[in-house]
């Protein structure tokens, strides 16, 4: 299975960026045995559309035609579920299993997600209920994707 991180706005060099790549590396490394073939982030330019309906609309086009039309699609929102760290693994099992070749994390911009993308979205995960930047969103989802693949595999990187 191949997992995604689709997110608006570019992270631009410095610790963020180096702290995510090396989570994501450790995430490609440690997934390959559990059938997770690629690990990857694809990112884009926020919209610069004047209204903030209009800029959601033009960025879940995009999440849109970047997401294959049989993946499963996550949409990170501040009104999603919580998931426990073994909730998050279990699910990307489950969808493993189940034959799943693109799963799909959808970072939205500043303004959100457009309608398109929740009525797209699988499930909709929030990491709390305070809302985060981009830049510390996608490194805290980039450790929980490696966590995942440590629960999977029974390595001690958690504990519980």
């Amino acid at each position: 299975m191949r997992i995604s991180i689709l997110a608006v706005g570019k992270l631009k060099s410095g610790p963020e960026r180096d702290l995510c790549s090396r989570y994501l590396d450790r995430a490609q490394k440690a997934g390959r045995p559990l059938g997770l073939t690629r690990i990857e982030i694809r990112e884009w330019s926020e919209s610069r559309a004047i209204r903030s309906e209009d800029r959601k609309s033009e960025e879940a086009q995009q999440f849109i035609s970047e997401s294959p039309p049989d993946s499963v699609l996550f949409a990170l929102d501040e009104h999603g579920t919580n998931l426990s760290s073994v909730e998050f693994a279990t699910s990307i099992a489950t969808f493993r299993d189940k034959g799943t070749a693109d799963l799909i994390f959808a970072i939205g911009g500043p303004d959100g997600h457009g309608s398109q993308v929740l009525a797209r979205a699988h499930q909709k995960i929030a990491f709390g209920s305070m809302t985060w930047p981009h830049q510390i969103i996608r490194v805290l989802l980039a450790e929980q994707i490696y966590r995942a693949t440590t629960i999977l595999s029974g390595h001690p990187y958690h504990r519980v």
